[in-house]
């Protein structure tokens, strides 16, 4: 298969739909790839039209980002390469200057990342978790800096509230600073929570949402299932004892959406994956859904998660099982209340018409 490239949020990065997560680079952390096998994944993304690569600072404690620097400069790929990296984890026990979001560890782990990938500037830098001290406005002056001293290309967020990102974007365009370009947030069927806020406000202020974890940690996959353990070593198997919200996938609900998740991919002879894969893709305001693998049939599998379509009655029986629970306020925004506001008329943004998608394709015309 050959990606289409799209513009990331209101930025001129051009980047494909399927992003190459490199968490998986590396066994430090109980499972992932050996460098022989995360090599094969490079290869085979890159061969089906891939060019966006995310990392971190903080994966399998550095050797991430020091294979992935060492994979492009082998094959040659640094100008076609897009390299998303994080940054505010602390892997140093002690020193709370080490970690977060302040400008003291920004430019820190700037240099850090520079030099484990090998580049001397990196095309989307990216808050990695949301610290509850830094305002905003030094994270955004601090990331606009290294924009205009050429470390970094393109500004993003992940893990982070609504609000947050909000006030970030507000100072970044009162300011004249880089704005937020991508924000980087779990999206799945299992966890669809961000289509309150985020999904809304990255549609209409810029902010292209990269999805990580779009198949639950392998929950969706069909790997796990209610009534079995898995036991080789799986990332959620491992984990099993973790605290940390992002491996809490084993619940009664989760089964219900992979049961009703497995009958569509076999009326559609797609696996689980590439169904569960193929529809977080085509939800509105998503611009990359990050693929992680172990091993070179699952990234095989999961690049072919783009090359079919969900019939509608289909992708209603996904998006029904799936759908979240609309707390307040959220509750008061549907049409019960709506109606109110608009004395029973239909109310529209615009015409469907008003702006059609725009969508560049011929072929190459260089000179030779």
């Amino acid at each position: 298969m050959t990606m289409s490239y799209y513009t990331l949020g209101n930025s001129g990065l051009r980047v494909t739909q399927l992003a190459l997560g490199t968490m998986t680079f590396g066994t430090e952390w109980g499972w992932g790839a050996e460098k022989e096998t995360a090599s094969a994944l490079v290869d085979a993304y890159v061969e089906a039209g891939g060019n966006f690569f995310d990392t971190a600072d903080a994966y399998t404690g550095g050797t991430s980002e020091i294979w992935l620097g060492e994979f492009i400069a082998e094959r040659g790929l640094r100008d076609k390469a897009v390299i998303s990296t994080k940054f505010s984890m602390n892997l140093e026990q002690g020193n709370p200057n080490a970690g977060g979001n302040g400008r003291k560890n920004i430019m820190r782990a700037v240099e850090g990342s520079l030099k484990r990938l090998g580049t001397d500037y990196i095309d989307l830098y990216i808050l990695h978790a949301w610290d509850r001290l830094t305002p905003p406005e030094e994270v955004m002056r601090t990331l606009d800096d290294l924009v205009r001293a050429g470390k970094i290309r393109h500004v993003g967020l992940s893990d982070v509230p609504a609000w947050y990102a909000s006030r970030a974007q507000s100072v970044a365009e009162h300011r004249g600073y880089e704005p937020v370009s991508a924000l980087q947030l779990e999206y799945s069927l299992a966890e669809r929570n961000i289509e309150h806020e985020f999904v809304p406000f990255g549609t209409r202020y810029g902010a292209g949402i990269m999805v990580w974890s779009p198949l639950a940690s392998g929950v969706l996959s069909g790997k796990y299932r209610s009534d079995t353990i898995v036991k080789d070593g799986g990332r959620l198997e491992t984990m099993r004892g973790s605290t940390n919200p992002g491996f809490q996938k084993f619940t009664d609900r989760n089964w219900q959406i992979v049961a009703e998740l497995e009958t569509v991919a076999a009326q559609l002879g797609r696996s689980m994956a590439q169904v569960a894969l193929n529809w977080t893709a085509n939800r509105p305001g998503i611009a990359s859904v990050i693929v992680g693998a172990t091993t070179l049939d699952q990234l095989k599998d999961n690049l072919g998660a783009l090359n079919f379509d969900i019939p509608e009655d289909l992708r209603a029986r996904l998006d029904a099982v799936s759908r979240p629970v609309t707390p307040f306020p959220y509750s008061f925004f549907g049409p019960e209340i709506q109606g109110g506001l608009t004395g029973g008329q239909a109310v529209g943004d615009k015409p469907a018409s008003y702006l059609p998608d725009l969508l560049m394709q011929g072929a190459f015309a260089g000179v030779s």
